[in-house]
């Protein structure tokens, strides 16, 4: 871990944080909720050691990085972190026209819409967890999991400023960490080491974690914005993996849309989709060797 060199880039009126190692083609990682780039030490060691460039920031509204308005979520649409995005990488890759992305969780969200704004920066996608969910016309998000699951749903209670914060400070930041980091249903509890969740405990107790909820609030925001993209494809090479425990793999009627045609037509370029037995939504830190594998394997095609 000591190998991995930290530094502060100027993005898009940011000063974000990022962490990478190596030399070679760019592979960027993107990290999800509640994580930082620490989600993706694994990969870097292993791809910076297999000939990439492996970069991995802290997003907009997460640890080290700074400059962020936390109190106002409509500044944490995919636009504002597309933004961030395209604009680290000119900095730190100004004379690489295309580059690898992973991404998981929140970071595949993200990553999705990289490639719906600025397909022209991706080479090739590696997902994780979160398939691409296409635009629907007539109900967000929001309202559209609050008529399948009910108003306790984790994303429905994110949505009113303060409320979930109050409660995550009852629960306590490591109590809380260790309980998303583990989460496995169905199935039996994953433990992380305690020195992992201790990085996130140290980061998420200093800054709170509204800067991450912001990115739920601003679903409604998202929904309106994005109207211009109904129905357009996601045209980049991609491969998807996830974990058969993945509590996104058992969403009402995921399992159908990943394998039985909806994914690929809205991902054409959609090379394969992968599920890993025995893994649930963290799979990039809980199997970390097999999806070091996948990576290369893909990426090293191109």
């Amino acid at each position: 871990m000591e190998k991995i060199q930290h530094k502060m880039v100027p993005v898009n009126g940011l000063n974000m944080h990022v962490a990478e190692l190596g030399q070679g083609p760019l592979v960027l990682f993107l990290h999800g909720f509640p994580e930082l780039w620490y989600s993706w030490r694994h990969q870097i060691l292993y791809l910076a050691a297999h000939g990439y460039r492996a970069v991995a920031p802290d997003l907009r509204g997460y640890g080290d990085t700074t400059g962020a308005p936390i109190n106002d979520h409509t500044k944490f649409t995919t636009l504002h972190i597309v933004g961030d995005i395209v604009g680290l990488l000119d900095a730190v890759a100004p004379n690489e026209d295309k580059v690898f992305v992973g991404g998981h969780d929140w970071g595949a969200f993200i990553a999705w819409y990289l490639c719906l704004y600025r397909p022209d920066k991706i080479k090739a996608l590696v997902k994780l967890s979160v398939p691409f969910l296409p635009r629907n016309p007539s109900m967000n998000n929001v309202d559209k999991l609050r008529a399948l699951y009910g108003d306790d749903l984790c994303i429905c209670r994110f949505q009113e400023p303060g409320d979930i914060e109050a409660e995550f400070s009852q629960i306590g930041v490591k109590r809380l960490v260790k309980k998303f980091l583990t989460y496995r249903t169905p199935g039996p509890f994953y433990f992380p080491k305690e020195e992992d969740v201790d990085y996130y405990a140290s980061k998420f107790e200093k800054n709170g974690f509204t800067g991450g909820v912001n990115y739920y609030r601003a679903f409604d925001i998202n929904w309106e914005l994005t109207a211009p993209w109904t129905g357009a494809q996601v045209k980049v090479p991609t491969k998807f993996i996830v974990g058969d425990l993945d509590l996104t793999y058992h969403m009402t009627g995921m399992k159908e849309y990943i394998h039985i045609g909806g994914f690929r037509k809205d991902v054409p370029l959609l090379q394969e989709a992968t599920v890993i037995e025995g893994a649930a939504h963290f799979i990039n830190q809980e199997k970390p060797d097999k999806i070091n594998k996948h990576i290369y394997d893909f990426i090293q095609t191109f």
